[in-house]
């Protein structure tokens, strides 16, 4: 591992264990074993370390979401795999996933609110298109696609924090985020 890819790691492992505030550039250091003229060297700032770790690590996410939240002429199938793809995506790398929810939570003039708005922006675009190609056939969404696609982020977002407080060690399966959707799409009372 290069020493660019490896501060990223070790920078991403602290920012999730203890939160971006309360980590220094000295201790990335430490932990990456290299110098802070070093972490300089590659990324200008501990800010620039932020946003090169999010363009790093998101850009797989943004990549395959982008590849399957494409709708089909089937919206419950679409979802299906668009849910899949993102338990799939938030399981291979948790610790990002964590910490993107908590820089998403945090005060609006912080440099981690500001550093994830491109991940937000993202999301949402990419439902809400979704959504919109959609509702040509699904007669019933009355120019609600924004808010069908902020309920669509939320409830994926919320279940999976609750999955991984309560079931450390268990996989996400199929079954599970067909359950997730089917639940958004018809709620309690079918």
């Amino acid at each position: 591992m290069d020493n660019r890819e490896n501060i990223l790691k070790c920078a991403l492992h602290l920012f999730y264990a203890k939160g971006y505030d309360a980590v220094g550039v000295q201790e990335i250091a430490d932990a990456a074993r290299i110098t802070k003229p070093t972490l300089y060297h590659y990324f200008g700032s501990k800010y620039g370390l932020l946003t090169s770790l999010i363009d790093r690590y998101y850009s797989i996410f943004a990549k395959a979401l982008e590849d399957v939240a494409v709708y089909d002429g089937d919206l419950p199938m679409t979802l299906y795999r668009t849910a899949k793809i993102y338990f799939h995506l938030v399981e291979e790398n948790k610790e990002f996933y964590k910490f993107v929810m908590s820089m998403m939570y945090s005060g609006e003039e912080s440099e981690t609110y500001k550093a994830s708005d491109g991940i937000r922006r993202h999301q949402h675009r990419l439902f809400t298109q979704l959504f919109d190609q959609a509702s040509d056939v699904v007669g019933n969404m009355n120019g609600r696609q924004e808010q069908y696609a902020i309920t669509f982020i939320g409830f994926l977002n919320h279940y999976l924090l609750y999955w991984f407080s309560r079931r450390k060690k268990e996989h996400i399966s199929d079954e599970q985020a067909f359950s997730v959707v089917h639940q958004f799409l018809h709620g309690i009372y079918v």
